[in-house]
């Protein structure tokens, strides 16, 4: 709580104390049958059925890729692309984002909307970073080292026994160290996170105002579907 005393043309005092809000506090009846209206409204909301896993989407299922970041890193491909064509003119190449921001699996069954906020509980928004080649071939780099199953798309990396690289290709077209490329991720990562710390040399940086967990819902609600697969866009040889 503050309390402040002013005269006509300055403040004189200020106070300020802490109130603990607990238990020990009873509950407004008034205040509470107000909300409660709303407060049904949005759970309904969030539990309608959107869509259906036909299994258990796990982020544990693929050592170098599995079916939750797939699901992920395919839903920020399709759901961004369009937006940054639309207001730069430019082709969105490949997706990057991270094994840890995958907070829940979701499960075989019913999706919603809160199936969205469990698997990814953060404010991140949708970035577009520009990267010239020497900066992809760093962040393969990263990905190789750090034996995680980092969530990509429209890239399909191949090692071989060593963890050298066997081929790399992008949207279906060998690798081009002379290009750049535009690739979207979160602005979590854009930051460093997860030690990310080739996006620092973007040649540019966009951010298209679109909350990955809104992509999730905006996903869900136009598919019936959901069937990830751990596939061949990351693998070794063995």
């Amino acid at each position: 709580m503050i309390a402040c005393r002013q005269s006509q043309d300055r403040l004189i005092n200020f106070e300020g104390k802490q109130l603990i809000v607990d238990s020990t506090y009873a509950v407004v009846d008034s205040i509470s049958n107000f909300i409660l209206p709303y407060h049904n409204h949005v759970e309904k909301m969030l539990d309608s059925t959107l869509a259906y896993a036909s299994l258990d989407i796990s982020k544990t299922d693929g050592i170098y890729n599995t079916t939750a970041g797939n699901l992920m890193a395919d839903i920020i491909l399709e759901q961004a692309a369009p937006i940054f064509k639309s207001r730069t003119g430019k082709d969105l190449d490949f997706v990057l984002l991270n094994h840890g921001g995958i907070r829940s699996i979701i499960s075989e069954g019913k999706v919603s909307a809160r199936t969205a906020f469990e698997v990814m509980p953060f404010e991140n928004n949708t970035v577009v970073v520009e990267l010239k080649g020497q900066s992809v071939k760093e962040m393969l780099t990263y990905l190789i080292r750090s034996k995680r199953a980092h969530p990509i798309a429209g890239i399909q990396l191949v090692l071989n026994k060593d963890d050298s690289i066997k081929s790399l290709t992008i949207q279906g077209a060998p690798f081009d160290e002379k290009k750049s490329y535009y690739v979207a991720t979160s602005d979590y990562l854009v930051s460093g996170g997860d030690d990310m710390v080739f996006f620092k040399d973007a040649l540019e940086v966009t951010d298209i105002d679109y909350k990955i967990r809104n992509a999730l819902i905006d996903y869900f609600t136009k598919v019936d579907t959901l069937a990830p697969k751990v596939d061949l866009r990351y693998y070794k040889i063995e």
